[in-house]
């Protein structure tokens, strides 16, 4: 048995290289936040976060954040692991993961704990989204209504 065995340490391969990426992103966005010195929106991150992004991912996630910033306009927003992310009082309700940078088959728009959508013992908290029309953006927004209920 190894020393990682026997002390049940983790390889440094447990995580891929964009995981690996994403937790740099989440330290260097806590640490920017501690240095805001009680700014609470980041919104200019987030659009540059969005900026970035490929075409097709670009106008799922500006359409999100157009219709929260429309749904709940108090809304606060922030980079969270390298992704758009939208609060009420300080709690993550919705946020978005790009296919690009997850390395997954599609792009989602998600949901955190303190979003309302309880509806009964089972409910959805993760939506894949590969474009923005009307029909999505109609759908999104009833969640979102929902969610900052």
């Amino acid at each position: 048995m190894t020393t990682s065995e026997s002390t049940g340490a983790r390889s440094s391969e447990v995580f891929s290289d964009y995981e690996k990426q994403a937790m740099k992103e989440r330290a260097a966005e806590l640490k920017a936040q501690s240095g805001r010195r009680g700014k609470k929106d980041g919104e200019a991150d987030v659009l540059a976060k969005i900026a970035e992004m490929p075409a097709d991912e670009r106008a799922i996630a500006e359409g999100l954040h157009a219709l929260v910033k429309e749904v709940h306009p108090t809304s606060t927003c922030k980079t969270w692991y390298g992704m758009p992310a939208y609060q009420r009082d300080g709690r993550t309700i919705v946020f978005f993961q790009s296919a690009t940078k997850m390395q997954t088959r599609y792009s989602t728009v998600a949901f955190d704990g303190a979003a309302n959508l309880d509806d009964g013992p089972m409910w959805p908290t993760s939506f894949a989204v590969t474009r923005w029309d009307d029909a999505v953006a109609a759908r999104v927004r009833e969640l979102l209504e929902r969610a900052f209920s």
